[in-house]
């Protein structure tokens, strides 16, 4: 008798054929960003993002009537008015450039493998990990590389990513091959690229007293739970400033972006940037080693609130170096990771 389930499951039995030619599917992700800069819009974005555990770690009765009762009838309005100052005719910085990451390393890999599949989800919004998984499910892919576009491992990026792949692909009856690659923050092709970017902004605007390089911060309780993420952001430190032949006093390393009233990796990029200007410090150059891409964390935090820490505390010459973007010498590390896991 033929199985009722046979035609439903057609499709997929088809494209697994063991005839055709194994196929591998390439994931990049990044955090994500709010549909439109509007606070109904940051408040479907910021209930998710905080809703998660990895994120935030204080029990869940407590957040929950925190952020429901609190932070999501204030925040969003405040945010949306920041994402407002950077949001583009193309939509959100972050969005735009991770597509643009994603078309350039598609088509590097396409030189020399027209058969994988390159896409790019986000963590929180849309496109969604579960939409891009799904995509891949339908077409039959055997192996899934996931590559989530945080140099530096942390628990609340990295490890919620990886989260969210395995909360999918866990309700798969048939199991593809996973390679999830869980950083890149010493690998010589990231520091290269970081230590180019810093010495063409050195050659077009000259070199500072002071250059800043300012990681995202993060509770250091979690630093004491065992997230490795602060000692992998002095790793990149050393060998970014080997590279850039930097002395001690030319150079500082800072942590930005906290948030509520825990203590934070340390020192704060804002009151470093405030301390240096009242020690007679004139020029600073500032670089976010931990972003993939430009977001609200450099745009805004970066290029207008922490610039006008430095001048009002006396500082007179402030430039923020962007992120890698999309430069072909980041998009070729993105490649070199990649193309490493498919052979």
């Amino acid at each position: 008798m033929k199985s009722r389930y046979l035609g439903r499951d057609k499709s997929i039995h088809d494209n697994r054929n063991n005839d055709q030619k194994k196929k591998t599917a390439v994931l990049l992700t990044n955090l994500g960003t709010p549909s439109a800069p509007t606070a109904a819009a940051l408040r479907t974005y910021l209930r998710e993002f905080l809703s998660d555990p990895r994120v935030v770690e204080i029990p869940r009765l407590l957040w929950m009537i925190i952020l429901h009762g609190v932070i999501l009838r204030v925040r969003p309005k405040k945010s949306a008015k920041l994402y407002q100052s950077i949001w583009t005719d193309a939509g959100s910085p972050l969005m735009v450039i991770s597509e643009q990451i994603k078309s350039n390393v598609a088509k590097s890999l396409h030189a020399t493998n027209e058969d994988v599949v390159v896409d790019l989800a986000m963590r929180y919004g849309k496109p969604a990990i579960s939409d891009a998984l799904n995509n891949f499910q339908q077409q039959g892919i055997e192996n899934i590389v996931v590559l989530p576009l945080y140099p530096q491992y942390a628990g609340p990026t990295t490890g919620s990513t990886f989260d969210a792949v395995v909360n999918e692909i866990k309700k798969w009856r048939w199991i593809p091959s996973l390679h999830f690659i869980s950083g890149y923050y010493d690998h010589p092709l990231y520091i290269k690229a970081l230590a180019n970017s810093i010495q063409e902004h050195f050659q077009a605007k000259g070199k500072p007293e002071k250059l800043v390089l300012s990681y995202h911060g993060m509770p250091k309780y979690f630093l004491e739970k065992g997230d490795p993420y602060y000692c992998f952001c002095h790793k990149t430190t050393r060998l970014l400033v080997e590279e850039l032949g930097l002395t001690s006093d030319e150079y500082i390393m800072t942590f930005q972006s906290r948030f509520g009233k825990a203590e934070w990796l340390q020192p704060y990029t804002d009151a470093t940037l405030e301390n240096l200007a009242k020690e007679g410090c004139q020029s600073v150059a500032i670089v976010s080693p931990a972003f993939s891409a430009d977001c609200l964390e450099t745009l805004e935090e970066l290029v207008h609130e922490n610039k006008a820490v430095f001048i009002e505390a006396g500082g007179k010459e402030y430039h923020y170096i962007p992120a890698l973007n999309d430069r072909a010498d980041h998009c070729q590390l993105i490649t070199e990771l990649v193309t490493k896991q498919l052979q």
